[in-house]
């Protein structure tokens, strides 16, 4: 029988300049994972808060003393050797010009420019969330094809896009009728939201938008099927489709349901011990989904995710 990992609390910072760059550490030769880059930060020992185990780990690996900030996400890991826990915070400011202590590699990274370094599993979450919504809107279907109707759908679209709403899953596209609605959507809206259509992965790729993927297709995919200036995420209930959402190099994945809801009636809920069971297991991005609010924005967060994946706390009840 084999014995249990370790746990270990590790607290990072997340260091930004005046012009917007993020400070990452790249992890020295005579350590595990030697040569990713990694947001700074170390491991808490007994006895100490978060804030004091960061702000002597950045004295120690940087050479500043760091003011710890808001508290951004926790990311839960599992590595062959251990268990970890990631807790990330902002650092709102600091003395001294950071250096690399300890004879690491330092630099300075645009946050568009995160996704191009390679890092530790636990800390991929963390660019997600840095970069991405933390919310993501599913569409209720179009309860008819009356004019009407469509009016009505697409003044509650416009009003949530009004409300901060940035990523959509457009789950219209199933006549012609339908698919004429969701180019008028994308043209009209524009590319200040990121749209992804349900399942079609033709469609989205004539429209040059992204695709979610249904649980049932991501085991017959074998590869990707939109290139990576489009977005590809997959809907997950288990731990094989989050793995077939890796290995297809899906953006990232909705994961639940979390809580009973109606639009899953015959799944039981996961509750947020297993979903983060599950989340430490793979290292993509994550929304959390079933009878989700914005109010658990920071609930889905302690657990590893991005945030939540919503259809009626993100859609308004009327136009």
């Amino acid at each position: 029988m084999s014995s249990p990992l370790r746990s270990i609390h590790v607290v990072a910072g997340v260091i930004t300049d005046a012009r917007g760059r993020i400070l990452l550490n790249r992890r020295t030769e005579n350590r595990d994972m030697a040569g990713l880059w990694e947001f700074p930060g170390g491991k808490r020992e007994p006895g100490e808060t978060s804030e004091q185990a960061l702000v002597r780990e950045l004295r120690e690996e940087l050479g500043i003393e760091a003011e710890v900030g808001e508290w951004i996400m926790d990311v839960p890991q599992i590595y062959p050797d251990k268990r970890l826990r990631l807790e990330v915070r902002r650092i709102q400011g600091w003395k001294g010009s950071p250096r690399g202590r300890e004879g690491q590699a330092i630099t300075w990274v645009a946050p568009d420019k995160l996704h191009r370094y390679s890092m530790p599993p636990a800390d991929l979450p963390v660019v997600a969330a840095l970069r991405q919504p933390d919310r993501y809107l599913i569409t209720p279907e179009l309860e008819g094809e009356e004019d009407s109707v469509h009016q009505a759908w697409l003044g509650r679209l416009a009003q949530a896009l009004e409300s901060g709403v940035r990523r959509v899953q457009l789950r219209t596209p199933s006549s012609p009728a339908r698919v004429a609605l969701a180019e008028r959507v994308i043209q009209q809206h524009g590319p200040r939201t990121q749209w992804l259509v349900n399942r079609d992965i033709d469609l989205a790729g004539r429209l040059g938008v992204g695709v979610h993927l249904g649980s049932e297709q991501l085991l017959a995919l074998g590869e990707r099927p939109l290139p990576a200036g489009q977005l590809v995420a997959a809907s997950c209930h288990d731990l094989a489709q989050l793995q077939a959402a890796q290995r297809l190099r899906c953006d990232f994945a909705v994961l639940g349901p979390v809580q009973a809801t109606d639009s899953h009636p015959g799944i039981a809920p996961l509750g947020w011990d297993a979903f983060e069971a599950l989340r430490e297991q793979v290292s993509l991005p994550l929304y959390a989904l079933g009878g989700m609010t914005p109010g658990d924005i920071e609930q889905a967060r302690r657990h590893g995710a991005q945030g939540i994946a919503a259809i009626r706390s993100l859609w308004p009840a009327t136009a």
